[in-house]
């Protein structure tokens, strides 16, 4: 009898341990993910502050994503060498603090110098959280990558929501975001001991690998699909508030919604996905996701209007919204390289969609408009559902 009481005890400990590592890594995902949309939620503020043109802010949203992208050979390796639960001490707080910055800019060249540093920060936010993630799934040895992401995005939500609180209060950007600062600094202090601690990795016997090599093809495929997920999602991200402010013609408390309901699908997406995937497969849930994205961007073309354009921009968040997780998981999973290496990889080709998604925009829609600027991105999803049936990784369940 006390033998069976021992081993229920024990096994009640260990499912709560892992419950808490669980909570903790879902938690840091949100701490990011509150300190990004913290900064879409104010940017048609500060675009109206600084007087910027659309072609204009198109650029200097660019140096966003090339932070991002210049960090990721350096990430994957520090997340590697050193151990995402470090990475993540240093990364975090960093973040935002350079998000509180960007509520200081008072013209258009330092705001391109404070996105650059915020997107330095950021990847190796996204690198170090993904490490984690990978590292919990493991643990748990099923699918919950998505319930991580969808951590990430229910913070968008709740950025959303404080940002319409704090417009409709007349709080300066900069308190909104050091208000956001405490709140995630918090967090982390009380999660951070249940993080996963990851061994720094031992090269001695493996071979010297160049970041900007060949990538492996099955990491450069799940790459492309990332690719075109995230042309859309940095379309969503930088240029929804302005979408329903100058074509939707939404009213100025209501400019926010369009975000607020990509964020909000999103986030319903995530944590949805990994139960779909178990029913359906993986490669047919990404087909019908770019299917959706495509439909969700035309229809706001089309019908541009305040309940059509936030029904459509519901429809554009459910489909991304298992996209970037999936093939995060996938990349983690993979036999021969690191996962802080395999994500890096698999993160530098999906930026790129980052790189060019938000530029473009700015660019179409001052030659022109914004309404011809968002057809274009709604051709990526189509692209996503003829590539995903060209991998073969993503037949695993």
């Amino acid at each position: 009898m006390g033998e069976e009481t021992g081993t229920i005890n024990q096994e009640q400990s260990e499912q709560l341990s892992k419950r808490r590592i669980r909570i903790a890594v879902a938690l840091v995902y949100f701490s990011m993910g509150l300190c990004f949309s913290s900064w879409a939620s104010r940017i048609p503020d500060i675009k109206t502050e600084l007087k910027l043109s659309d072609g204009l802010f198109g650029s200097i949203l660019f140096a966003l994503p090339v932070g991002q992208f210049l960090m990721m050979p350096f990430s994957g390796k520090l997340v590697t060498k050193y151990g995402s639960h470090i990475t993540i001490l240093i990364a975090i707080p960093a973040y935002s603090i350079l998000l509180c910055n960007l509520g200081l800019v008072t013209a258009g060249w330092q705001l391109a110098i404070g996105l650059f540093i915020f997107g330095l920060a950021g990847n190796l936010s996204n690198i170090s959280i993904n490490t984690q993630g990978v590292a919990a799934e493991r643990i748990y040895q099923r699918p919950i990558m998505a319930s991580f992401h969808g951590g990430w995005s229910l913070a968008g939500f709740t950025g959303a929501l404080i940002g319409l609180l704090m417009i409709n209060l007349k709080v300066p950007v900069f308190w909104h975001f050091v208000i956001v600062l405490i709140v995630v600094w918090i967090v982390l202090w009380i999660n951070y001991p249940f993080l996963v601690r990851s061994k720094p990795a031992t090269t001695t016997n493996e071979p010297k690998r160049k970041f900007f090599n060949k990538p492996d093809s099955i990491l450069f495929q799940l790459g492309i699909i990332g690719f075109c997920s995230m042309a859309s999602e940095g379309a969503m991200f930088d240029w929804s508030g302005i979408y329903f402010k100058d074509v939707v013609k939404a009213p100025e408390s209501l400019v926010v919604l369009g975000y607020t309901s990509f964020m909000i699908m999103m986030a319903t997406g995530r944590f949805v996905a990994d139960y779909l995937i178990s029913k359906i497969g993986r490669k047919k849930l990404l087909q019908i996701c770019g299917v959706m994205i495509s439909t969700g961007l035309f229809t706001s073309v089309l019908f541009p209007y305040l309940v059509t354009g936030t029904l459509a921009f519901m429809m554009v968040g459910l489909g991304v919204s298992s996209i970037v997780p999936t093939v995060y998981s996938a990349a983690g999973r993979h036999s021969r390289i690191p996962a802080g290496i395999a994500l890096a990889t698999v993160s530098s080709v999906s930026f790129l969609g980052f790189l060019m998604g938000p530029p473009l925009i700015g660019h179409i829609s001052e030659a022109f408009g914004l309404r011809y600027s968002f057809a274009i991105i709604g051709v990526f999803g189509l692209g996503i559902t003829l590539l995903v049936s060209r991998v073969r990784a993503l037949n695993q369940e």
